[in-house]
């Protein structure tokens, strides 16, 4: 069994064959330790490694057939070397053949911009989930397939699991899938060749400009979803026109591509207006061209109002009922690690939220500064080995808007955490209000300890994550479970 080499190139450019075109394919792997008998293997490039030095490894665990960007001088008998210029661009063309194009056989949506993506895309799986319409979802927090759910590795992944994953989607009967669609899987050629029903943009701020090396270079990496760039245009697209970035996107979308702006911007097509929020949610006026309504969600803050609207946007651009869908949201559970509260019996108010970058903190703390009685309290960190340029300004907004925050580690990965507190330490404009403390848990209980009544703890910057990555080193911790602990501890000892 398996499918013919020659199967799944034709019509592929490539730039030298050794070997046979009719060896058949039974799997199709990029990382060597996952090869098996009868694999074939692409030697991609990376940011970190070379695929092209674990040819030999994936040949001795089975590969019948490598790709590789440049002549590979020796292969043993029987196996094929296929050379081309631009490997990940074939993967993903060889991926979709390989999985027989599972994404034309699914409602597929992407969701793309800086904050918001995996909001959008759980507000759109519950909106569209009913017993005879099983919706997938891929993302940063969770991969669901329709009869399993998987945790995530990546927000995007490579081009050969995604077509993997909507195949099982097919599988399970989903007429529906929506995923994040993040810059890199953009950039890497992750989603080339996919049939989007939807692409929703939600915002751009600074983030990943580590990997972009500007603004500019991001926005672009953006747009490629929703001019074809990454194979064809989508047929609907749901545009953030309160972004100043969505209203330039918006001037490059082809005219044959069903636009819809969304906004609290009295244009937007879909409208939100007469927000109110405090601890128990959040309302607002919806307004669309075929109707008006209000909303009661128990999401917090006016980004979660946007990210409301942008879910009613692509629904509403894809031909669904607005009216038949707002009911759905009483039963909308909230998003994990995303302004997650933390049940206590302290008298204040606890939050895990992801806000990672300096724009979705700052947003998160006007968010809570306007509902908060008491004082605002902040424990946050920035991950190592990324855009160092935000590193200040988390902490300016922190300055700016919580009565006192405690910098501590995030992710510091292979970066030395002083180093990152250094970077961090640019935007410190009264010391006298932040501390800096090397682990984590113990900024997380100094937080809670100086906590009370009527005052709000936000743990910032890992929401969902169930893990911290030290070097090459990933340990276990949750923010949400080191808070219920310390919570835990607390009150017994308040009990005493």
């Amino acid at each position: 069994m398996g499918t013919p080499l020659a199967e799944l190139f034709t019509g592929i450019t490539v730039k030298s064959v050794r070997g046979s075109l009719d060896t058949r394919i039974k799997s199709i792997v990029i990382d060597s330790r996952r090869a098996t008998p009868g694999c074939l293997f692409f030697a991609l490039p990376g940011l970190r490694t070379d695929g092209s030095h674990y040819v030999d490894e994936a040949i001795s665990r089975g590969a019948v057939a490598v790709v590789v960007p440049q002549k590979r001088h020796f292969a043993p008998a029987g196996v094929t070397v296929i050379e081309v210029e631009h490997p990940r661009q074939i993967l993903a063309d060889v991926a979709k053949r390989f999985f027989h194009a599972p994404d034309e056989r699914i409602e597929l949506i992407g969701v793309t911009g800086t904050n918001g993506k995996s909001t959008v895309t759980h507000i759109v799986k519950h909106l569209l989930q009913r017993d005879d319409n099983r919706v997938g979802l891929i993302g940063t927090i969770q991969y669901d397939l329709g009869l399993r759910t998987l945790p995530s590795y990546k927000t995007t992944p490579e081009s050969i699991d995604l077509y993997g994953m909507l195949s099982q989607m097919n599988e399970a009967g989903c007429r529906s899938a929506v995923m994040e669609v993040s810059s890199h899987g953009i950039d890497q050629h992750r989603v080339r060749g996919m049939q989007f029903a939807a692409a929703a943009f939600t915002n751009l701020t600074r983030d990943h400009l580590d990997y972009h090396n500007s603004l500019e270079e991001y926005f672009a990496a953006k747009q490629r979803l929703f001019i074809g760039a990454t194979g064809s245009v989508p047929r609907t697209a749901a545009i953030n026109i309160d972004d100043p970035w969505g209203r330039r996107l918006l001037e490059s979308i082809p005219p044959d591509v069903g636009t819809v702006t969304y906004g609290l911007d009295a244009e937007a097509m879909v409208r939100g207006s007469e927000v109110n929020v405090d601890f128990r949610g959040t309302t607002f006026r919806l307004t669309w061209p075929k109707g008006s309504a209000m909303v009661e969600t128990r999401l917090l803050g006016r980004y979660n109002v946007s990210n409301l609207l942008c879910a009613f946007a692509i629904c509403h651009g894809l031909g669904y009922d607005l009216h038949a869908l707002l009911p759905r949201l009483a039963t909308l559970p909230g998003i994990p690690g995303r302004m997650e509260a933390i049940d206590n019996a302290l008298g204040c108010n606890v939050l895990v939220d992801y806000a990672h970058t300096d724009d979705a903190l700052r947003n998160a703390l006007e968010m809570l500064r306007e509902i908060t009685p008491g004082r605002l309290l902040v424990v946050f960190g920035c991950g190592g080995n990324r855009d160092r340029t935000k590193r200040p300004r988390m902490t300016a907004a922190v300055q700016e808007l919580a009565d006192f925050g405690w910098a501590t580690a995030d992710n510091p990965r292979k970066e030395p955490l002083a180093q990152i507190f250094e970077d961090m330490k640019a935007g410190v404009t009264a010391p006298e209000r932040i501390q800096f403390v090397e682990e984590r848990r113990r900024a997380i209980s100094l937080a809670l300890d100086a906590a009370r009544p009527g005052d709000t703890v936000l743990i910032a910057g890992k929401g969902h994550e169930p893990f911290q990555e030290f070097g090459d080193t990933v340990i276990t911790f949750d923010d949400r479970q080191v808070a219920r602990e310390l919570i835990a501890v607390k009150q017994m000892k308040a009990a005493d």
